[in-house]
């Protein structure tokens, strides 16, 4: 792990299947950094069986299940109570597709800038296909017990929900959310809302990289990283 003299705030963008969460915890881990990954912090709460009942909850979930993105502001007051927190302990912080509107964007930068200084927050967008992140989130199994992933690679191309997770030996699952017609909404998602916001931290004279994801994830990573040390 290497801890850098000064804390950061980065933000990977990608859409469904490009490796965000796995780039956001080598990202994290080398340097010493929190991975607020917004997406199953979000899913926690949606599930969470306190607030089943709740209309707010019952609503957003409702989105989640269709492949929509959740309410901007909801997202944002999530976001922000949780990285204050995050900042407060001296940590720098990882996010993993988030903000992903531009509401959320605008909302978000003015309170990031003021914790960690415009020159310390960095953007990295890993780019895929639509046939690629299709391919991937179809055949993904995450681990019941530790949460890893399994890569789609022709060593693992046979593994199934009644195979053993190859790191903890933890049974796996596939999402529901991990269905074509369900990714395909997703990436409409992503390019009609989340995109617009790079020309827009473009303009407003944020440093943001553009990365291929198609590489295996410690390649992304070395790409991601020079740009952090320098």
């Amino acid at each position: 792990m290497k801890v850098l003299g000064k804390s950061k705030a980065i933000v990977i963008y990608g859409p469904p299947g490009a490796g965000k969460g796995t780039q956001a915890d080598l990202t994290a881990n080398h340097f010493g950094f929190v991975h607020f990954d917004t997406g199953k912090y979000l899913e926690s709460l949606i599930y969470s069986p306190t607030h089943k009942k709740n209309a707010i909850i019952k609503r957003e979930r409702n989105l989640f299940e269709t492949g929509k993105l959740m309410t901007p502001s909801w997202v944002l007051s999530v976001v922000k109570n949780r990285a204050e927190k995050i900042v407060k302990a001296g940590l720098g912080i990882v996010f993993s597709g988030s903000p992903r509107t531009l509401y959320e964007t605008k909302n978000l930068m003015p309170l990031l800038e003021k914790l960690y200084g415009r020159r310390n927050i960095l953007f990295f967008v890993i780019k895929v296909s639509s046939k690629t992140s299709i391919k991937r989130n179809s055949h993904r199994l995450l681990c019941t017990v530790c949460g890893s992933p399994v890569l789609y690679l022709k060593e693992t191309e046979h593994f199934n929900v009644k195979s053993k997770c190859p790191f903890c030996g933890g049974k796996l699952f596939r999402r529901s959310l991990d269905k074509p017609l369900i990714i395909k909404k997703r990436i409409e998602e992503y390019d009609t809302r989340t995109k617009p916001i790079f020309a827009e931290l473009k303009k407003r004279g944020y440093r943001l990289f553009e990365i291929q994801g198609k590489a295996m994830p410690f390649e992304v990573f070395k790409n991601i990283q020079k740009h952090i040390y320098n």
